[in-house]
């Protein structure tokens, strides 16, 4: 009987916490939803399309005007730079989660303080002497601006309360604008926008694309387990349902690496991805040279630190990938050659032969599992402390951390950093490279060794940087959250990984060429590859709107083809997919293809790769 109240109370248990879980999970969307639907409406409160990107400060401040942040000067020009050309509406979202609404509380706060006597207003003459010396300065017209608005001046005097007040309406009554037209407008209201490429007709119906007549086109929707069926929801104009169902994913080899591998010449690299603040991808870039026409083995997969083997490190699970273009063309017209889509568990790879010549390897994520993680960090890691003798020594926690960037660094895998690697970690982390000149002075006072920085040269380094600062370690912080670190010092926003080329008649050779994002050249690569490859299926009867879906053991990924002259919108819908997970993270948005272009809309895998996962996508055309 005990037993058995155990056993109940345990489930009632249970049952409570996945409630407040999913109460939570809830509420978190809703936020998402809330924030994501007051950055349409700002922006489309001044742009006609989200196509349409910001090309000038003034525009900046007014959208953001309208998101109801009303940003000072300082704020603007933290985000457009000299060096900025424009922002999209990807980067629009990003400033507004980092710069909030200011709370009435705190601008409160900041006017209590200059009203020492609790009197509910400032004088003019004290207000004018902090605002145009303190903080960021105003000029003194602006504060006249201030002082000069009669319903909260008077004889002399602020009332900072009025002023607060009208403040904070003003704020609301932008955003509450521009959120009610975007509820009057039915079509507005369901879009939800992101970046995408454009890849015009030409280059969908390049030589190497698959004629239509060889593509896996259904003239007719299915109804039984079959991909696309026509849907029966009246509001919408078109709309057609993707259904794949996968299995668990079997732990069974489909890669077949070189059995002899000495028989095989071979060349290795690392590299890594790193997180952006906005969500964007850094990674590595290659080029590999074959001297002669060769079979060759092509693999990549993430890398596990040697003093981290036997424990659990998160990006092990992150899915990789490598896209291998032609170099024989234009960079602008780079020929998709193929890409590593056979797996033997982490390690993706490709086998096939290749003709000699140059060739560019383009590192790839889907984002799907690598993605910024919330997490509250109960207290910060410690860097240095002072050892007997007074000096300032690295924790071993530290130590720990640098010794795994150097082997994220140490590209080629010899156990050394030269030059060309050392540079490529002085960009990611400060924006500037060590010239032939500073690498001598460099070598005169660290360990070295054939020319090339030692692992314990390179923790004497990163010590002598935090003993000329005097103990400050804000540049040490700089470092460690480039490369990917927390305050935790825990490695959650990169994931390193590793590249072997085999090659069965000649050495091949592969050279790190820049750190950047994937940029244009890998979504063309990507959505050509979906098109040769994947099923393609119409909209409508006159095949200009095309939804193409790439399938394989690991992932799904579908593109959207619009042949008109004019964009369009369509509206997805998986909320009837099961395990699985995609790298929008939403359930339902929609998407804005901009005419003669194609783009990825989303890439999808499975929560739990040891379960059944269905793919559930309805694709609705808006306009």
């Amino acid at each position: 009987m005990a037993s058995g109240q155990e056993s109940n109370a345990s489930f009632c248990s249970e049952q409570t916490a996945a409630s407040e879980s999913s109460h939570v999970k809830r509420s978190h969307n809703y936020e998402e939803e809330i924030f994501y639907r007051n950055c349409r409406a700002a922006y489309l409160a001044i742009f006609k399309s989200s196509l349409e990107n910001i090309k000038s400060k003034g525009q900046l401040y007014l959208v953001l005007q309208q998101a109801g942040r009303n940003p000072s000067w300082q704020i603007v020009n933290k985000y457009w730079t000299p060096e900025t050309m424009s922002l999209n509406f990807d980067d629009f979202c990003f400033i507004l989660k980092k710069e909030p609404p200011v709370q009435k509380t705190e601008l409160l706060k900041t006017f209590a303080k200059m009203d020492v006597n609790n009197n509910g207003y400032i004088l003019h003459s004290e207000l004018c002497s902090v605002l145009t010396t303190k903080g960021e300065k105003m000029t003194l017209d602006e504060v006249n601006a201030i002082t000069e608005l009669t319903e909260m001046n008077n004889d002399g005097k602020f009332y900072y309360h009025k002023f607060c007040k009208s403040y904070m309406t003003t704020n609301e009554q932008c955003l509450k604008s521009a959120v009610e037209k975007l509820e009057v407008d039915s079509k507005l209201k369901c879009r939800q926008f992101g970046n995408q490429v454009e890849i015009f007709s030409e280059m969908a119906e390049s030589p190497d694309s698959k004629p239509k007549s060889e593509r896996k086109t259904e003239p007719t929707p299915l109804l039984k387990g079959g991909h696309c069926k026509p849907s029966s929801t009246p509001s919408r104009k078109i709309s057609v349902t993707s259904t794949i169902s996968m299995g668990a994913i079997s732990n069974k080899s489909k890669l077949i690496e070189p059995n002899a591998v000495k028989e095989w010449h071979c060349a290795y690299s690392k590299g890594c991805f790193f997180l952006e603040d906005n969500d964007e991808v850094v990674s590595h870039k290659y080029k590999l040279l074959l001297p002669q026409r060769s079979t060759v083995c092509i693999t990549i997969k993430p890398v596990c630190f040697s003093q981290m083997e036997g424990k659990c490190s998160p990006w092990l699970a992150v899915d990789t990938a490598l896209y291998i273009l032609n170099e024989n063309e234009t960079e602008e017209k780079l020929k998709v050659v193929n890409f590593t889509e056979l797996r033997n568990k982490e390690t993706f790879g490709w086998r096939g032969e290749l003709g000699a010549g140059d060739y560019w390897l383009i590192p790839f994520t889907t984002g799907c599992r690598f993605k910024k993680m919330k997490k509250q960090i109960a207290k910060e890691a410690k860097l240095i402390y002072e050892d007997g003798n007074g000096c300032l020594a690295l924790t071993k926690e530290f130590r720990t951390a640098l010794s795994e960037i150097f082997e994220m660094i140490d590209l080629d895998g010899n156990g050394f950093v030269n030059l060309e690697e050392y540079n490529f970690f002085e960009m990611r982390t400060s924006g500037e490279t060590c010239d032939e000149e500073a690498w001598v002075i460099c070598k005169q006072n660290f360990e070295t060794k054939n020319n090339e920085l030692t692992k314990q040269g390179f923790m004497d380094l990163n010590l002598m940087e935090a003993s000329d600062r005097g103990g400050d370690l804000s540049d040490l912080w700089i470092t460690l959250t480039s490369m990917g670190y927390n305050k935790a010092m825990e490695l959650t926003e990169a994931c390193p990984f590793s590249i072997n080329i085999y090659a069965e008649k000649c050495k091949p050779q592969i050279k790190p060429i820049c750190l950047e994002t994937s940029g244009g050249q890998l979504k063309k690569a990507i959505c050509m590859n979906v098109v040769n490859k994947g099923d393609a299926k119409p909209m409508d009867n006159s095949e200009t709107i095309i939804i193409h879906t790439y399938r394989s053991d690991t992932r799904i990924t579908s593109v959207i083809e619009n042949k008109t002259e004019d964009k369009t919108i369509i509206h997805l819908n998986n909320e009837r997919s099961k395990n699985c997970v995609n790298n929008r993270r939403l359930s339902t948005f929609a998407i804005e293809v901009a005419p003669k272009s194609m783009m990825v809309c989303q890439h999808v895998m499975p929560l739990n790769e040891q379960e059944e996962w269905i793919y559930n996508c309805i694709y609705s055309v808006l306009s």
